[in-house]
């Protein structure tokens, strides 16, 4: 069971958190969409929190944390990863519960002990 999701439609990205947080003692599954996301949320109880981006094909990572909400009624932590910086996205974002907002890139150590306090809650 992992214990971190890595949703991104960019290979390199899901690729360097992935690689990133694998290095630093966590297990890591990784899903290139929403939908793809979404179906591993169902699958594995043992996910606590999700790095996922907006913009993707198939269903974005809003529409995927708006439908953990409603259709899992999960509590799985959400972090946005994105480029994304608009104030209207990052409301919505916070209306489906999403606990940060980290804009790209990706800066590990940064984040890392935000995440680890996030798995042990």
């Amino acid at each position: 069971m992992a214990q971190i999701l890595v949703v991104d439609d960019s290979s390199t990205v899901r690729n360097e958190v992935s690689d990133f947080l694998t290095k630093n003692g966590l297990s890591v599954s990784l899903a290139a969409d929403g939908r793809e996301g979404l179906s591993k949320l169902k699958c594995d109880s043992g996910i606590k929190l999700v790095v996922c981006d907006v913009n993707m094909p198939i269903m974005d990572g809003l529409t995927m944390a708006e439908k953990v909400r409603s259709e899992l009624n999960s509590k799985v932590n959400i972090i946005m990863l994105t480029t994304e910086n608009s104030p209207a996205m990052k409301e919505r974002g916070k209306a489906a519960g999403i606990k940060g907002w980290i804009v790209k890139p990706f800066k590990g150590d940064a984040v890392l002990p935000a995440f680890q306090k996030m798995l042990t809650a």
